[in-house]
């Protein structure tokens, strides 16, 4: 397995839209599926009310969170927090930017 290089100039292709978690979640892995949030919660462990709340941007997605869902969806748990970091910052950078204003 190899490793990402942290830079400090780091950062996620801009042509790529913006998705949340939550959207990522629904669209690409329970919709395909057809899992409904209790189906996922008795796989993963998690509760079905946070995923509920990760699917409508309701609640940020955690590390526990992140490694339950890559242990049973197949992915890396840096993946469902690498989306959550870049959906929290554009948020972040828009509020920082329309105070400005």
């Amino acid at each position: 397995m190899e490793l990402i290089q942290l830079t400090p100039r780091m950062d996620v292709d801009p042509a790529q839209r913006l998705r949340s978690p939550g959207d990522v979640l629904l669209l690409d892995y329970m919709l395909p599926a057809t899992a409904n949030p209790q189906q996922l919660a008795r796989r993963t462990g998690i509760r079905a009310l946070h995923l509920r709340e990760i699917l409508t941007d309701a609640r940020p997605m955690t590390p526990r969170q992140a490694i339950r869902l890559a242990l049973v969806l197949d992915t890396s748990p840096l993946y469902w927090l690498v989306l959550q970091a870049r959906h929290d910052l554009a948020r972040e950078a828009q509020r920082i930017t329309s105070s400005r204003r």
